[in-house]
């Protein structure tokens, strides 16, 4: 061993010591304060201490350099004696913070004062808003598998239950393994065991009430202790108002949010975008498409920076369920052939889904897609024509900083590798990755390659949206710049 790298190896100790210091103090957070910490956005709850020191090194990204845990703990032991109320906590931007304007404090607990006045002293006092699934499917499963992460790490909204149609015996069974196990996104982090009798599925201890309902105008949720629930339909069953008001005749529902475009008069809401659009009075809502949600914060802050004049949106769109696995009849035209065997043409309301969120892009867009034999991550080429004149670096350079340092962090991300494919995207959380490299300037004239997790990047705007009908939201902090100003 060199000695170089034997002071490396007593640093990487210290700095793991560091690191396990930190797990009590992040966990005692959590759970008296409902407070989730993060490094420039990456959450340090239920991790490892390798985990937060990944998440150091993360930050290189971000501030330009790596960040040390000698530096975040001292913030973390000072968070844990402040009696914060609910929230998300940016300790790496509180380090750099306070190294810009240390000069200006006596101390660093007057300067955490000063950046977390809002939930300075304000305690916890959280209540949980009930949560139906109505429906199981693809979609159906992933939202259950974050529902139940979100409640143990925010506690804001609780999954209750889940409305199906019964197959047979043993269905309940089948259900709970197919939340226990996906051929795509691997087995489910935790325990799960089944209720027979009462019909109810356990999962990391949230109990699960299976409801077997052909009909959902007929089913009572307060006889199961269901009152003022957001129902998540995700069958795609009924996408107009009326079809969808038969939720809301159901006693114990609150509000309707549909995971497909909604038709009419329906307001499609992609979170980060236009979610602000969303009145008291709105008791039905649509979460738009997968495609939809992973394209408009792109096009929006191209949009905003340089403007489009016109566009055309092609997606190389992941198979679907609605799809044969071999040739057989299928009503719509092209899909009835085998998913797993070709590419299939076939159409795509996305790029007119896009004005319903920003009015903006109304006339503006055009799209196709295209059924490739891939179970999931799909992309969508924005082919554009712009205001002014462009170069790569300088859209590619706007992009990443928005990734990183906007208010639509969540919705945006930015990878510039040679080596990435469509399977290093499954599990990702954003809406949408811009492949920088593959990103194509001339003139006025514009082409970028955006990946997108099509089942569980959807999901993870779906519950944005669930959070935000709640008011369970964690207010983040400190406050991140909008995508305008950068």
């Amino acid at each position: 061993m060199t000695t170089n790298s034997h002071v490396w190896q007593e640093n990487w100790n210290e700095r793991l010591e560091k690191a396990q210091e930190m797990l009590p103090l992040i966990h005692q957070l959590h759970r008296k304060n409902n407070v989730v910490t993060t490094i420039f956005g990456r959450p340090l709850v239920g991790v490892t201490d390798i985990d937060i020191i990944k998440s150091h090194r993360y930050a290189r990204r971000i501030a330009e350099r790596e960040l040390s845990t000698f530096e975040t703990l001292p913030i973390i032991q000072e968070l844990t004696e402040m009696n914060l109320g609910f929230a998300s906590v940016d300790v790496g931007r509180l380090v750099i913070g306070y190294e810009e304007e240390k000069d200006n404090y006596n101390s660093l607990r007057d300067y955490l004062e000063q950046e977390l006045v809002e939930v300075v002293g304000a305690g916890v006092n959280k209540q949980c808003t009930d949560v139906v699934l109505y429906g199981f499917g693809r979609i159906g499963r992933l939202l259950a598998r974050i529902l139940i992460a979100r409640e143990a790490a925010y506690g804001g909204v609780r999954l209750r239950a889940i409305v199906v149609r019964k197959k047979g015996d043993g269905d309940i069974l089948k259900r709970a393994s197919l939340l226990r196990r996906d051929s795509v996104h691997g087995a489910f982090n935790g325990s799960i065991s089944v209720d027979e009798e009462n019909e109810v599925i356990w999962a990391n201890g949230t109990k699960i009430k299976v409801i077997y309902a052909s009909d959902p105008a007929t089913i009572d949720y307060t006889q199961y202790g269901i009152k003022d629930a957001i129902l998540v339909d995700n069958t795609g069953a009924w996408r107009n108002r009326e079809g969808l008001s038969q939720h809301l005749e159901a006693p114990g529902i609150g509000r309707v949010l549909l995971t497909a475009p909604g038709k009419g008069d329906i307001k499609n809401i992609v979170y980060g975008i236009n979610d602000g659009d969303i009145a008291e009075d709105d008791k039905i809502l649509s979460a738009a498409s997968c495609t939809t949600n992973g394209i408009t914060p792109v096009l929006q802050v191209i949009n905003e920076r340089y403007g489009v004049v016109h566009g055309h949106v092609e997606t190389a769109h992941s198979f679907t369920n609605d799809q044969n696995l071999i040739d057989n009849y299928h009503k719509g035209d092209r899909r009835g052939r085998a998913a797993g065997l070709n590419m299939v043409l076939t159409e795509t309301g996305a790029a007119k889904a896009v004005a319903k969120a920003v009015p903006d892009f109304e006339g503006k867009l055009t799209g196709n897609a295209i059924r490739v034999p891939t179970p999931d991550v799909s992309m969508a080429v924005l082919n554009l024509e712009l205001e002014r004149e462009v170069e790569r670096e300088e859209v590619n350079n706007f992009l990443r900083d928005v990734s990183l340092r906007s208010h639509l962090r969540q919705q945006i991300s930015y990878i510039a590798s040679p080596e990435v494919v469509s399977s290093d995207f499954v599990g990702s959380t954003h809406a949408g990755i811009v492949d920088g490299l593959a990103t194509i300037a001339s003139g006025k004239h514009l082409v970028l390659y955006v990946w997108y997790d099509n089942e569980f990047g959807y999901s993870n705007q779906v519950i944005r949206i669930v959070e935000r009908l709640a008011n369970a939201r964690p207010k983040v902090l400190p406050g991140r710049i909008h995508a305008s100003q950068l």
